[in-house]
């Protein structure tokens, strides 16, 4: 039975990746920060908080996982500008030793690792080029993107040690697993709230900031995907096409029945972020030649589905 390890096994994507592995028959082991963290049915969780515990080598040695999945991360941008040692921590530092853990198990030749890396968009930065793809400079202009950037470079430089390492670059994919800290979750949210009389506005920052957005667990099978092929490398995950905040905030609010969003959107110089790319948009080209992935979910599906989930959860 093949055994995988999950970090962040608990977020959007982890509890999605765990949910397709253990269908194909998976033995899945998930990293929680806490014993009362929610954990997909038939996961082995391991309690471990990456943020201040350095035994994650101990926990891929008495494992020997045969596909490693490092989706644990401070996720949020904003965050980063304000605990920029923690995202230090959490984003590069602990990809270290786990690709360092990994290292010395296939040294010893016990077990052959797969070890694969969620790097995110924001490792570009504000790229010049659009859209971005695997030769795209890395340039980040956050913590976040920073942090990111060393484990990606990581990640890299352990490829070329031998170790079956690959970065799986993830754009903007979206939920109704998305927690509400998150701007998509906020928006959708939001309007359903709304439609239903129990708020009256909602407070944004830059409405005209353009992403890709897709599917979450498109995106999960991507990461697996990327652990099944026979060379390691570095794929580009997105959609190819972009959309604004504000579609984003027109879209769910159609799909809620409120007509009048404008009057209930208000801006806030005080939501903006640092740093922040006026558009990212990714070519997967790669990933569709290579892994054979394509992207299943179109986005007003996407944000009619999580605006869906909230209406339900409202009522």
């Amino acid at each position: 039975m093949t055994r995988a390890l999950i970090t962040g096994v608990t977020g959007q994507d982890g509890s999605y990746l765990a949910e397709l592995l253990l269908a194909r028959g998976y033995e899945v082991h998930g990293v929680t920060r806490d014993a009362g963290e929610d954990v997909t049915h038939g996961v082995v969780a391991h309690e471990l908080d990456l943020a201040t515990d350095s035994a994650i080598a101990k926990l891929i040695a008495d494992i020997e996982p045969h596909e490693i999945y490092n989706l644990a991360a401070l996720s949020s941008v904003y965050q980063s500008w304000q605990n920029p040692a923690l995202t230090a921590r959490l984003n590069g530092a602990v990809v270290a030793e786990m690709l360092a853990a990994v290292k010395v198990i296939s040294d010893r030749g016990d077990v052959d690792i797969r070890f694969i890396q969620a790097s995110s968009a924001e490792i570009f930065g504000a790229p010049t080029e659009s859209p971005q793809n695997e030769q795209t400079a890395v340039c980040p202009t956050s913590p976040y993107g920073a942090a990111k950037a060393y484990a990606h470079g990581l990640v890299g430089a352990y490829r070329t040690a031998g170790v079956a390492a690959s970065s799986v670059i993830l754009y903007n994919h979206e939920s109704p697993r998305r927690p509400e800290t998150f701007v998509t979750r906020k928006i959708t949210a939001a309007a359903a709230r709304i439609s239903l009389g129990l708020q009256e506005t909602l407070e944004l920052g830059n409405l005209g900031a353009q992403r890709d957005w897709g599917w979450a667990p498109d995106y999960a099978d991507a990461l697996a995907r990327a652990a099944q092929n026979t060379n390691a490398d570095d794929f580009v995950i997105a959609t190819g096409i972009s959309h604004s905040v504000r579609d984003f905030v027109a879209t769910a609010f159609t799909r809620a029945g409120v007509s009048d969003w404008q009057d209930r959107v208000t801006v806030s110089d005080t939501l903006l972020r640092t740093g922040d790319a006026a558009l990212q948009l990714g070519d997967a080209s790669k990933a569709r030649e290579i892994l054979g992935w394509t992207p299943t979910v179109k986005f007003d599906e996407i944000v009619s589905a999580m605006v869906d989930h909230d209406l339900a959860l409202l009522s």
